[in-house]
């Protein structure tokens, strides 16, 4: 009893707290029992531990929510990423839906991760960017071969007729003199459609001495083609044609000896012989 009597004693026991300043003022005395300063000592003690607590869980959100935000657009890239794959997938599947090397030109287009550290998801990324540019390589390949699938020749002018002057040196039927023949004759009945055998745009389409009604398309990549000794010229200069297209109609205008399509292929400048071009079968 005596020691709890003491012990209540000596925490009550006034003491003097002096306050000394740097400049020329007198000291401060401040009188407290013992226990006040001891609750003041423990509040501030306290107080700096709080403070200390919450800056240090302020620290760690921050740290988190950088971390979650990389990883939210990390996911965002990705998720766009996948999306196009998804698109060329679904291009690809229409593309090769097709049997023929033909019908696939003719139909391109001109259209949950568990827990990753930032390399991982970088690794990811790559992996994706690549497969994508990869896939866009291929789809730029496609496109080309398709340009060139469209302007290259293929096929008869007409769907009725068959060749009654190859190419090459021959005597002429009118002037009955040897003269080097740069096309194909294609006999058939007058009036017959004549198709233009590529894509491509009409540069030429009026009347040209002894080969008559004449229609020239360039094609592009090199390619032109003409035809000669229509009866009535069905388009114009500047017009826009597709392969199969009708351009005119047989006839026998110009220096000819009957109702016939005098057909040629130049590529660079230079005629060919358009048979190899004729023979090709189109698939539809």
């Amino acid at each position: 009893m005596k020691k709890i009597k003491k012990i209540l004693v000596g925490l009550f026991s006034p003491i003097t707290v002096m306050i000394v300043p740097h400049n020329n003022n007198k000291p401060i005395n401040i009188k407290m029992p013992s226990v006040g300063l001891i609750l003041i000592i423990a509040l501030w003690a306290s107080f700096t531990v709080f403070l200390v607590s919450v800056g240090k869980t302020t620290i760690q959100y921050y740290e988190q929510k950088e971390k979650i935000d990389f990883y939210y657009n990390q996911f965002l890239e990705l998720g766009s990423t996948i999306k196009s794959l998804q698109r060329s997938e679904t291009q690809f599947r229409q593309i090769f839906a097709f049997k023929s090397r033909e019908k696939i030109l003719e139909n391109i287009d001109d259209t949950a991760w568990g827990s990753l550290d930032p390399d991982d998801m970088k690794r990811i990324k790559a992996q994706i960017e690549e497969t994508a540019n990869t896939v866009g390589e291929i789809r730029d390949y496609l496109k080309q071969e398709r340009d060139i699938y469209f302007a290259t020749p293929l096929g008869s002018p007409i769907s009725n007729g068959y060749i009654s002057s190859p190419f090459g040196w021959r005597i002429h039927p009118v002037s009955h003199r040897e003269e080097y023949h740069k096309g194909l004759d294609i006999a058939a009945w007058p009036g017959t459609p004549v198709k233009a055998t590529a894509d491509g745009i009409v540069v030429f389409a009026d009347n040209r001495g002894g080969s008559g009604n004449l229609v020239i398309i360039a094609h592009g990549l090199g390619f032109s083609t003409c035809y000669a000794h229509n009866r009535k010229i069905l388009v114009d200069v500047g017009q826009k044609v597709k392969r199969g297209d009708v351009i005119s109609l047989v006839g026998s205008t110009g220096d000819t000896t009957g109702p016939h399509v005098h057909y040629e292929v130049w590529v660079n400048k230079n005629p060919v012989d358009p048979e190899p071009y004729y023979a090709k079968r189109i698939e539809r």
